[in-house]
């Protein structure tokens, strides 16, 4: 920060807004970095302001929304200390999947981006001519993305000690879900199944045909059932620890899919939603007030967030990942790098890192775009109508029309360039994240 003051940076800002302040200290600029969504003027250009006003007015005209809903729609967009356009900026609106920028910023910091969730595998009886002479006991450790994949690993791994049966039953313990199940039976039946390669569906069928090739189906028969207990035997045997994605990667997948039962275990891994809110809104320098939540995804038109918030949240998480030498590109997707997901059929300006957030009658965009003429504009559309479409159409067209009066820049910002070796999830292919822990 002291860095950006000596570069003239935040004078030329003030500047341009007409502001004449005295210099600041040491003391002030640790103040002004401590608050992600400080604005200290408007932007003396009325450009950005007078876009979002046409836009709002274009909403009503074209029957996007209702009359009675044209103030019920929130805008915040700033560059540095700018405020370009505000429109119900501070008011906390039904934020659907925006809620997991919150999400992902208390995870982010609690945990740190290389984070992993642990599922651990032991047996309550020795093992004998490969046969568990007792439960194979799963352990969950709150991975959000134990899928397919790792339960194939997992059979191969154990396949690899030599076990082959067990003789007893399957007991879910702990914080376990596969494939985004999070009811423990229902999980616990899915990775019995699959462990089992005379057992597999359509499923997991595929899932083996699109990893390396050479993968082994696993064979591991369990006699008994399988079963949840809410306190594992203290009695077994570790033998092996299977390791989630770093976190910064689950996050990665958790917003380019919009994934609601990722969000849900992030979030009960750091305390749950009330703690995911009064964190967000410390770390973004927010009133409490702003950000409202119930759960981790924004299922519910009861999570509310205010567009300044949102924006603010995204440059606390920027500013985070900067530390570990990240960026808000490597959690979340981005234009013209990201071809899956929520950015499928957007037409959004190259570089924008983006959050969606869809609910019945919601609507939300949250991101950041570089420009030639403000460098990083951030920005929060939070719309309320049931024309989702049009509202995703008009969000798109919105800033469209920012771009073009501010003009791209001639190379994406190296703060807003993706790391594509930590976007490549084979390189931490699931039977890489297996440690045996037992010999027999």
């Amino acid at each position: 920060m002291l860095e950006l003051l000596g570069s003239g940076l935040v004078s030329l800002w003030l500047e341009m807004a007409g502001v004449q302040i005295k210099p600041l200290d040491a003391l002030d600029a640790l103040t002004w970095q401590s608050s992600p969504g400080l604005v200290l003027a408007p932007d003396p250009n009325p450009a950005g302001a007078t876009t979002v006003q046409e836009y709002l007015k274009q909403l009503v005209t074209s029957k996007v929304v209702a009359q009675n809903l044209a103030q019920s729609q929130g805008i915040w967009m700033q560059s540095g200390p700018m405020l370009m356009a505000n429109h119900q900026g501070t008011t906390p609106l039904p934020a659907a999947s925006l809620t997991k920028i919150a999400t992902s910023l208390v995870a982010l910091k609690t945990w740190g981006p290389d984070y992993q969730f642990d599922t651990l595998v032991s047996a309550t009886g020795p093992v004998v001519n490969g046969v568990v002479q007792g439960d194979l006991v799963i352990t969950g450790g709150g991975d959000p993305l134990f899928v397919w994949e790792e339960a194939i690993a997992l059979g191969n791994t154990l396949n690899k000690m030599g076990i082959k049966q067990v003789k007893g039953n399957l007991i879910i313990t702990g914080s376990f879900a596969m494939n985004f199940q999070r009811q423990p039976m229902l999980a616990g039946m899915m990775l019995k199944q699959t462990l089992n390669r005379a057992t597999w569906g359509r499923p997991a069928i595929y899932t083996h045909s699109i990893m390396p090739k050479g993968t082994p189906k696993p064979q591991v028969v369990i006699a008994g059932a399988v079963k949840f207990e809410a306190q594992p035997n203290p009695r077994q045997t570790l033998l092996l620890r299977h390791r989630s994605l770093p976190l910064k990667q689950l996050i990665k997948e958790m917003n380019v899919y919009s994934n609601n039962d990722m969000a849900e275990m992030l979030a009960d891994s750091v305390g749950g939603a009330t703690v995911v809110q009064s964190t967000a809104a410390h770390l973004a320098r927010v009133p409490q007030v702003e950000i409202q939540l119930i759960n981790g995804s924004g299922l519910g038109p009861e999570n509310r967030i205010s567009p300044r918030a949102a924006c603010a949240m995204l440059m606390a998480i920027q500013g985070e990942a900067s530390a570990h030498q990240l960026n808000l590109a490597d959690l979340f997707p981005m234009s013209g790098f990201d071809h899956r997901g929520t950015l499928h059929s957007r037409h959004i300006p190259l570089a924008t890192v983006i959050k969606t957030g869809t609910l019945r009658d919601v609507s939300a965009l949250a991101g950041v775009m570089p420009t030639r003429d403000r460098g990083l504009v951030w920005f929060a559309i939070i719309n309320r109508g049931t024309n989702v479409w049009g509202l995703r159409t008009g969000q798109d067209q919105l800033l469209q029309s920012v771009v073009k009066q501010l003009q791209l820049p001639p190379t994406v910002p190296v703060t807003l360039t993706p790391h594509s070796a930590i976007n490549s999830l084979p390189q931490l292919g699931a039977a890489n994240r297996n440690e045996i822990l037992f010999k027999s």
